[in-house]
C-alpha cells in the first residue's frame, strides 16, 4: 500500500468523526425544545435529569474516546496489512525467481544427461577400439615371436658364417707364419712388415669395394703453413683422389686450397654462421657445410655457385657426410636429437631419424648404412632405408668424432676419455685402442683421421701436438709432430699422401 492510500484512509476516518459530532449536535438541537417543554412541567425533576444528562454526556465522551482508540487500532491494522501485502509480493517475487532457477536447473540437467549419453557412447567406442588394438597387439606379438624365431635362425646361420670366417682367418694366419718362417730362413730384413699386411688383408681384399692403395708414409715435416680463416678454422677435408684441401671457419666462408703449393684456388661465399663440419660428394662436384645457423649450405665446386640451402634442423648442425656410393645422398646430425637424410638433386629432406642422444659426428659406411657417435657414449649403426638402428655399442664416455677408413674396413672413434678406438663395422668389436700421455681430445670438435692405407691414425691434441699411431705396431708408441701454437681441432689425410692439420689460426701441411 502506498503513502497516498494511507493518507486517504486517515482523511476518511477524520471525516467520519466530524460527521458523528455534527450529527450529535443536530440531534441535540432537535431535542432541545422538547427537553425545555418537559423541563417546565417537570421542574422538580430538573436536577435529576441534569445529572442524567451529564452522565450521558460523560458516557458519550467515553464512546468518543473508545471510537478514537478503535480508529487508531484500525490505522495500525491497515499499516500491518500494507506490510503483509509487501511481504507477500516479495515472497511471490522469490517464488518466481526460484521457479526460473528450477527451469534452468532442469535445462542443465537435460544437457548433462545428453553429455553423459555422448560420453557413454564415446566410452563404448573407446572400449571397442581398445579391443581392436588389443587384438592387433596380440597379432603383433605373434609376428614378433615368429620374427624372434627367424632371428635366432639367422643368428645361427651368422655364427656358422663366423666360424667359416674364423677358419679362413686361421688359414691366413697359417700362411703368415709360413711366410715369416720362409723370410727368416731367407734372411731378408724389413719384409716382415709386408707379410703382416698381406695376412691382415687377405680376406678383406676379396670383398666388394676394396681399393688397392699404396702404403702411406708417416709424415715428419711441416712443408706448408696456411693462415686460412679469421676467427679460426672449424673443419678441413680433402677432395677425393686430389690434392685439393677444403676448409671452413668462423668467418662464414669455405675455401679451397692446393695442398701442393698452399695457394688459395677458390672461396665459396654465402654461408650463414660458423662452419662446424664439411663434406664432399663422391664425384667431387659439390661441397657441403654444416653450420651453427641450423642450416647446411651446398656449393658447386666448379664456379663456386650456391646450389642449395638445406633447412629443417632446429638447432646447431654438428656434422655432415656424403654417401660414398650415391652422389646425391647426404646425411647430417644436429643438437635437436635428429639425423636427417637429404636429396641433393631436389634439396629436400628425405627422412628424419630420431635419436635419444645428440649425435656429435656421423659417417657413411656404405650406400645404406650410416654410423654415428653420440653424447651418451654409444656408437650406433643405422639403416637409412628403414631409419632404424641396426647395431650399437658403448665406445666412450662421450663420443666426439667418428670417421670411416677409405676401404670401409674400420671405424675410428674418439671420445672425451682421450682414447681413440678402432672398430670392425662387421662385428662392432674393438680391434685397436690408441692413447698416449698428453694426448687430450679437443672438446667435442677434435676430428682425427685414418691414413689412406688404413695403417695409421692421426689425432690432434689440446697442447698443439699431432699424434700418429701405427695400427700394425704393438708397442703403441706414437709419432709426435710439433708446430701448432694452439689446440688442433681437425685433421685430414690426402689420398695422395700429405696430412693436413688445423688449429684456430693456421693449417699445416705435413709430408
Amino acid at each position: 500500500m502506498t503513502m497516498v492510500e494511507a493518507e486517504a484512509g486517515k482523511e476518511a476516518i477524520r471525516r467520519a468523526l466530524r460527521s458523528l459530532r455534527r450529527r450529535h449536535l443536530v440531534e441535540e438541537g432537535a431535542h432541545r425544545p422538547a427537553i425545555e417543554a418537559l423541563a417546565r412541567p417537570f421542574a422538580a425533576q430538573a436536577v435529576e435529569w441534569k445529572e442524567k444528562a451529564e452522565k450521558h454526556e460523560l458516557e458519550l465522551q467515553q464512546c468518543y474516546k473508545a471510537q478514537s482508540r478503535l480508529s487508531e487500532q484500525l490505522v495500525t491494522e491497515i499499516e500491518e496489512g500494507k506490510a503483509s501485502k509487501a511481504l507477500l509480493k516479495e515472497k511471490e517475487t522469490l517464488i518466481t525467481t526460484m521457479q526460473t532457477e528450477l527451469e534452468q536447473t532442469r535445462e542443465e540437467n537435460t544437457q548433462l544427461k545428453q553429455s553423459l549419453e555422448e560420453k557413454t557412447s564415446a566410452l563404448d567406442l573407446l572400449i571397442q577400439e581398445h579391443q581392436a588394438v588389443k587384438a592387433e597387439l596380440e597379432q603383433a606379438l605373434t609376428k614378433q615371436k615368429v620374427a624372434e624365431d627367424e632371428n635366432r635362425n639367422l643368428i645361427d646361420r651368422w655364427m656358422l658364417e663366423k666360424m667359416k670366417d674364423a677358419e679362413r682367418l686361421n688359414e691366413a694366419n697359417a700362411m703368415y707364419e709360413e711366410m715369416v718362417l720362409k723370410l727368416k730362413s731367407a734372411g731378408v730384413g724389413g719384409i716382415q712388415h709386408n707379410a703382416l699386411q698381406e695376412a691382415d688383408g687377405i680376406i678383406r681384399r676379396s670383398e666388394a669395394g676394396y681399393m688397392d692403395i699404396m702404403e702411406t708414409p708417416i709424415p715428419s715435416t711441416c712443408r706448408i703453413t696456411i693462415r686460412a680463416h679469421d676467427g679460426g678454422c672449424g673443419s678441413i677435408i680433402f677432395q677425393h683422389n686430389t690434392d685439393k684441401l677444403i676448409s671452413g671457419g668462423q668467418d662464414q666462408t669455405v675455401k679451397i686450397w692446393s695442398a701442393h703449393t698452399g695457394a688459395l684456388t677458390s672461396t665459396l661465399q654465402g654461408c650463414l654462421g660458423s662452419v662446424n663440419d664439411l663434406a664432399v660428394t663422391n664425384d667431387n662436384k659439390f661441397v657441403i657445410a654444416a653450420c651453427s645457423s641450423n642450416k647446411l649450405f651446398v656449393w658447386e665446386v666448379n664456379g663456386g655457385r650456391p646450389r642449395h640451402t638445406l633447412t629443417g634442423h632446429t638447432k646447431n648442425v654438428s656434422s655432415v657426410d656424403a654417401s660414398w656410393v650415391k652422389s646425391c645422398v647426404l646425411a647430417s646430425s644436429s643438437n635437436d636429437h635428429t639425423i636427417k637424410m637429404w636429396d641433393l638433386q631436389s634439396g629436400f629432406c628425405k627422412s628424419t631419424i630420431m635419436s635419444g642422444s645428440n649425435a656429435n659426428s656421423l659417417a657413411f659406411i656404405d650406400g645404406d648404412t650410416l654410423c654415428s657417435g653420440h653424447r651418451d657414449g654409444h656408437l650406433r649403426l643405422w639403416d637409412i632405408r628403414s631409419a632404424k638402428c641396426t647395431s650399437q655399442t658403448f665406445a666412450h664416455l662421450d663420443v666426439s668424432s667418428v670417421s670411416v677408413s677409405r676401404n670401409r674396413n674400420f671405424i675410428l672413434t674418439s671420445g672425451k676419455d682421450n682414447v681413440h678406438n678402432l672398430f670392425d663395422p662387421r662385428t662392432m668389436e674393438v680391434c685397436g685402442k690408441f692413447k698416449a700421455m698428453g694426448n687430450r681430445v679437443v672438446s667435442s670438435w677434435g676430428r682425427p683421421c685414418i691414413s689412406p692405407d688404413e695403417n695409421s691414425i692421426a689425432a690432434g691434441a689440446n697442447d698443439g701436438s699431432v699424434y700418429i699411431w701405427s695400427r700394425l705396431k704393438k708397442d703403441g708408441v706414437p709419432t709426435i709432430l710439433q708446430g701448432h701454437s694452439s689446440s688442433v681441432v681437425s685433421s685430414a689425410w690426402c689420398g695422395l699422401g700429405p696430412l693436413a692439420t688445423a688449429d684456430k689460426h693456421h693449417i699445416y701441411i705435413w709430408t
